[in-house]
């Protein structure tokens, strides 16, 4: 008897497939348009193309020169308009190789994905939503991040900086106010995320913990959290290494991959 044939895609996992597609393009693009506005707060300009965002000028600390914004995007796209020196690239859906043009990979990453439908957690840290610039300074110093995120980021509605302090019960809500500050100062922080809105999506970035065992509460409450400030949203971002697995435990699921490049003269 001959083996049996290999069913047929079915219409659902092919719907399933293309709903992962659209959320991966939606995670890219709301990650562009969050470092697009950082720099803007730092005064520097950046444009949009079809294929990648790309920044006008040398970036803060951290953040990438240039974006790419589908798979076709090619080397071209990428490559610095200027001294290439200490330039970085996000290759947002790992398909450009930049070793030839002297660049490195830093680092590959999986994009994560939790949809609003998913039970929110239970317990959680409680939170504040910081809201002053001296409770932003805490939290920067508290994440490790100098100047690199300035009190303009909080006037936009669709930003919100948390600040994690210590565990509550289930009861607690996400707090207005410049609380995160003084609880940086008096207990220390144990942890803290920024969540954007763009794109259809809900962007979760700079996550940090006080500690290993601190990670899994500040998924917990980040999630909660969000949920609070902006219900019916799904959640995106991405992780590597250590990181990820407190993501995964918090109902984030990988949906595509990514690296990170930097120049290297070599």
């Amino acid at each position: 008897m001959g083996s049996n044939p290999t069913p047929a895609t079915s219409h659902a996992q092919l719907c399933f497939a293309a709903r992962m597609t659209d959320v991966l393009s939606a995670a890219v693009r709301n990650n562009a348009e969050w470092c697009a506005l950082v720099c803007r707060t730092h005064g520097i300009d950046s444009r949009f193309a079809a294929n990648v965002w790309r920044s006008l000028g040398p970036t803060p600390q951290y953040y990438p020169d240039a974006v790419t914004l589908t798979a076709q995007a090619s080397a071209a796209d990428v490559l610095p308009r200027r001294d290439p020196s200490g330039c970085s690239v996000k290759d947002s859906f790992a398909t450009v190789d930049l070793g030839p043009e002297g660049f490195e990979q830093l680092f590959a990453a999986q994009w994560i994905h939790r949809p609003a439908s998913a039970p929110a957690p239970v317990a959680a840290p409680r939170v504040t939503r910081v809201s002053t610039a001296a409770a932003l300074a805490v939290w920067s110093t508290a994440w490790g991040s100098g100047d690199v995120f300035r009190p303009a980021l909080l006037e936009e509605p669709d930003i919100a900086v948390l600040a994690f302090g210590e565990a509550q019960g289930n009861g607690d809500r996400v707090g207005e106010g410049d609380d995160g500050g003084r609880a940086g100062r008096s207990r220390g922080l144990r942890g803290g995320a920024v969540l954007n809105r763009a794109a259809g999506v809900v962007g979760v970035s700079n996550l940090f913990a006080a500690g290993p065992a601190d990670a899994g509460a500040v998924w917990a409450g980040t999630v909660r959290a969000a949920g609070e400030i902006f219900p019916g949203v799904d959640l995106v971002g991405y992780e590597h290494g250590d990181d990820l697995g407190p993501a995964l435990a918090a109902g984030f699921a990988g949906i595509g991959w990514l690296r990170v490049w930097a120049y290297s003269g070599s």
